[in-house]
């Protein structure tokens, strides 16, 4: 029996003048659907009539939600079936102390690759002078970066490091393709993950062009450090996910 949008959660009503717009209230009820395990064993979505039933909206509303998780890939529709969510399995990206874009999603994917999108040599805000350890304005190397898996993006991070020690990060990137190498090319062979910050938000807009998502798309956010063997820190990244093609696994120890 196809499940009702009521069961997916205790708090499912959706809330008019909240500053989200409705047809992005619905889409994230939508997902849920999928995420709590209450469709049938074909992920077929019940009709738009039931939907706006249960919504308290028009047809119109439901359609335009289904609309933007067809163009994001989370739904597809069959002409005289119905709408079903994609048989598409996340892939699952660890983090622990050694975090590594490649290695981490290595085995997952036909081919991985990092883009560097842009760098520029920055002044060190408050934020990443704290997490670098740094005083506020010293020079950072600042990269953008985007992770493509089997040519699609994944994700898309903003990565910041201490110019005195690793001005020539940009360039070295450039050549290996890689932060891993780019690093141990410059004289730091080993590094680890010394903290990570999770948060899930819906993606805005650099995050639906650089990562190719519709409107009400969900990211999952880190905010991380990473430090060499001798514990100084020499990167600190904020990094932004696709939730519907990653999920993140804390690894332990």
């Amino acid at each position: 029996m196809t499940a009702t949008v009521a069961e997916t959660s205790a708090d499912s009503s959706i809330r008019r003048n909240s500053g989200v717009s409705l047809w992005r209230q619905i889409s994230d009820r939508i997902r849920r659907l999928e995420t709590d395990g209450q469709l049938d064993a074909d992920g077929r979505l019940p009709p738009e009539f039931r939907l706006a039933e249960e919504f308290g909206v028009n047809r119109h509303t439901v359609r335009s939600a289904i609309s933007h998780l067809v163009q994001e890939g989370v739904l597809r529709t069959e002409q005289g079936r119905g709408t079903f969510f994609r048989s598409r399995p996340r892939l699952a990206y660890p983090i622990g102390r050694r975090t590594r874009f490649s290695a981490g999603l290595e085995g997952q994917t036909s081919t991985l690759q990092t883009v560097l999108v842009d760098s520029a040599t920055v002044p060190a805000d408050t934020r990443v002078a704290e997490a670098l350890g740094m005083a506020p304005q010293a020079h950072t190397v600042w990269l953008r970066t985007i992770g493509l898996a089997d040519g699609e993006p994944v994700s898309t991070a903003e990565s910041w490091f201490p110019a005195d020690s690793l001005g020539g990060i940009a360039d070295t990137f450039r050549r290996t393709g890689s932060i891993t190498a780019a690093l141990a090319a410059l004289g730091v062979a080993d590094y680890t993950r010394r903290s990570t910050v999770l948060t899930a938000t819906h993606a805005g807009d650099d995050d639906l062009a650089r990562l190719k998502l519709a409107p009400g798309a969900i990211v999952l956010a880190t905010e991380s450090v990473n430090v060499d063997p001798a514990g100084r820190p020499i990167q600190y990244s904020r990094t932004r996910f696709s939730a519907d093609r990653i999920e993140l696994t804390i690894e332990n120890g």
